[in-house]
């Protein structure tokens, strides 16, 4: 999508929707209840998510467009890592306290810099590196009294594989972020973001012999709803980048732990943990620092680049 007007508030604006959104489809899922598998939620959660995007598309007139690909199979390999990302989310999503998968959810872009680092040869400095290694001690701080042995059920807990499953998100989620930061040199994003709620709808279908259970109408539409909600979602995040720097908007996405915390103590009776908000607290700060960090080299590379546009 073409870059408009710089507009930083109207961008702002939008991410915090987009948030406020996600929450909501958040706890829509997690209200819907705990014994939904999570291929069942993220099969639901992708096809409605079509509903508003297509419409959308459709309204703008880039939906025939948005179909066209030089890329098919980049495509695919997002939508198989995407989809087991999402489902991982979404079974610590309904396993932990909402608070705790969120700020957990928070290791993604920390393991996306080590992965893209390793796998795209990006060149990461000591900073960064210091950065990811203390938000990831954050992440052992929020994860271990989920894992410890000396819990009732120990790692067999349904917390416990909550909390790996969350840790098993952020990694499966790093790289299907590389596989979109590969896909955006060829593909427009109204295409990235449709095949891969077409790609996750197919996959998650696949999960259907292993056991949907019948969600009853009530269920249904609280599902269909955070589909529509995650779609809408989705419109605004990539709105949102149109009118300002992805180093303004980001650190935006950390108001989802102030929305989560209120709605988690709110909703489900979630009260956080002196653990849980110190290492939250890491979590966040690290990442915010990587996030300026990725600012700051930007603007450096675009003043060498002018230097030898003008010396040429």
């Amino acid at each position: 999508m073409d870059m408009q007007s710089p507009n930083p508030m109207k961008g702002i604006f939008l991410k915090v929707a987009s948030v406020v959104i996600f929450l909501c489809m958040s706890t829509l899922i997690k209200a819907a209840g705990r014994e939904i598998p999570a291929g069942q939620i993220t099969f639901l959660r992708s096809a409605f998510a079509m509903v508003p995007i297509i419409v959308f598309l459709g309204v703008q007139g880039q939906l025939r467009d948005a179909f066209r690909t030089n890329d098919i199979f980049g495509h695919f390999k997002r939508g198989f890592v995407g989809i087991l990302s999402m489902g991982c989310g979404f079974y610590g999503l309904v396993h932990l306290p909402l608070p705790e998968s969120i700020a957990l959810g928070y290791a993604l872009p920390l393991v996306t810099v080590v992965v893209a680092a390793l796998f795209l040869k990006e060149r990461v400095g000591p900073y960064r590196w210091c950065a990811v290694l203390i938000g990831l001690v954050g992440v052992g701080i929020i994860s271990w009294p989920r894992l410890t042995l000396f819990r009732e059920g120990g790692f067999g807990s349904s917390e416990a594989m909550g909390a790996l499953a969350m840790m098993a998100f952020a990694v499966l989620g790093s790289f299907a972020m590389v596989l979109v930061r590969k896909l955006v040199q060829t593909e427009r994003t109204p295409t990235i973001v449709l095949y891969f709620s077409l790609f996750a709808s197919v996959f998650s279908l696949g999960t259907l012999p292993f056991g949907w259970i019948d969600l009853g109408w009530t269920g249904l539409i609280m599902m269909a709803l955070a589909g529509f909600c995650g779609g809408i979602a989705q419109l605004l995040l990539t709105a949102s980048y149109r009118y300002a720097d992805v180093s303004t908007i980001a650190p935006f996405e950390y108001t989802s732990i102030v929305f989560g915390l209120i709605v988690g103590y709110v909703l489900f009776d979630d009260v956080p943990t002196s653990t849980m908000l110190t290492g939250t607290a890491i979590v966040v700060s690290a990442g915010i620092f990587v996030i300026f960090r990725e600012h700051r080299l930007e603007l450096k590379r675009r003043a060498e680049l002018r230097h030898h546009t003008t010396q040429g």
